[in-house]
């Protein structure tokens, strides 16, 4: 049974959309993690984990705040030294990684092997948004859009029969 799209939720998949991301994206990355592992992955079964990830509240909240963020300081208002440690996307600076963590880790260890491989290898639509165009920021929504595809990728290794723990007799 589906559950119905929030308000929240519809904005949310807005904004991505609105920044260039596409849920197909995001299940593309999906597919990158878990073509290996689970036999018969399709687009379709990706898409459908993407979109129950995206039902939570925690993760819409995450997305909705970095994608803020970013447009911020595409816009120069922030405050300094945030305003440039944004806007060079600075590697210390460690919290648009934390808010990516805090939506793998509602899917356990899994998720975050997936985002940590997933963020070094930067497939599909994270190489684009990490490409640091000119005038484009996109600090928070790579590390946010790899953690809802590694989060995804997570919930569907957990749902899979053939990685389901067998009980000892």
């Amino acid at each position: 049974m589906t559950k119905p799209v929030t308000s929240l939720n519809k904005r949310t998949i807005d904004l991505l959309e609105q920044r260039g991301v596409s849920l197909e994206a995001i299940a593309n990355l999906v597919v990158f993690l878990q073509k290996d592992y689970i036999q018969d992955l399709t687009l379709a079964m990706a898409r459908d984990s993407v979109q129950a990830v995206l039902r939570k509240r925690e993760v819409q909240n995450a997305l909705i705040t970095g994608i803020q963020l970013d447009i911020a300081a595409e816009q120069h208002a922030l405050l300094d030294p945030l305003q440039t440690i944004v806007e060079r996307d600075e590697g210390l600076y460690g919290v648009d990684e934390t808010m990516a963590l805090s939506i793998v880790d509602l899917y356990g260890s899994i998720g975050f092997t997936n985002y940590g491989y997933i963020d070094r290898v930067k497939p599909g639509i994270l190489k684009i948004l990490n490409a640091h165009e000119p005038g484009k920021i996109h600090t928070f929504l790579d590390d946010l859009v790899g953690a809802v595809a590694a989060a995804a990728a997570a919930r569907l290794a957990h749902a899979d029969e053939g990685e389901q723990d067998t009980p000892f007799d």
